[in-house]
């Protein structure tokens, strides 16, 4: 009996250890997703920058006049490049979202990222994701939360489970005790 106490005490630490080595990852990748957003924004902002011009000067600044303009050509390499013109304001939208629901306070954009992130940019992230250990407040804050959340679930299991398993048996046996 004491081994198998040892082994639930030692599965609980090791349990909770665990919540807390991958609670401190959130902020670290949150962290490392905002940076893509931004590096990817800063570059689609360069590439859009030169239609941008031209909208302004003879569009009014509307980027999707000059889009259909390039469309509605007799040109077929404007035709062509209406395409890619799109695909360029199209992926700066998704980056200017990004970057605005990433400046809130810390847990709805940790949640934001973790639920709700641009399914690209996550990966990518999760991709080249570096582990680290950050030894700040916010990173033990996370940790601490998710191991103890960790713990009160499984806590809250053993003991729905076990309560479970008793009043089958109390039934079996034909006691029924309120």
């Amino acid at each position: 009996m004491f081994i198998v106490n040892l082994l639930k005490a030692y599965s609980r630490f090791a349990i909770f250890a665990t919540g807390i080595l991958l609670g401190i990852q959130v902020p670290s990748f949150v962290d490392q997703y905002a940076k893509r957003i931004d590096a990817h924004y800063q570059e689609v902002s360069f590439n859009i920058s030169g239609f941008q011009k031209t909208a302004n000067s003879l569009f009014g600044g509307d980027l999707e006049a000059l889009i259909t303009y390039y469309e509605d050509s007799n040109d077929t390499v404007f035709r062509s490049d209406s395409e890619s013109i799109r695909l360029i304001t199209n992926r700066y939208s998704r980056l200017e979202n990004e970057r605005l629901a990433l400046g809130h306070n810390p847990l709805v954009v940790a949640v934001h990222v973790l639920f709700a992130a641009d399914q690209e940019f996550f990966q990518e992230t999760l991709d080249q994701y570096t582990y680290t250990v950050p030894l700040n407040s916010v990173a033990i804050e996370w940790g601490l939360a998710l191991a103890i959340f960790s713990m009160l679930i499984i806590d809250l299991s053993y003991f729905g489970c076990k309560r479970f398993y008793k009043l089958v048996n109390r039934r079996k046996s034909g006691i029924f005790v309120n």
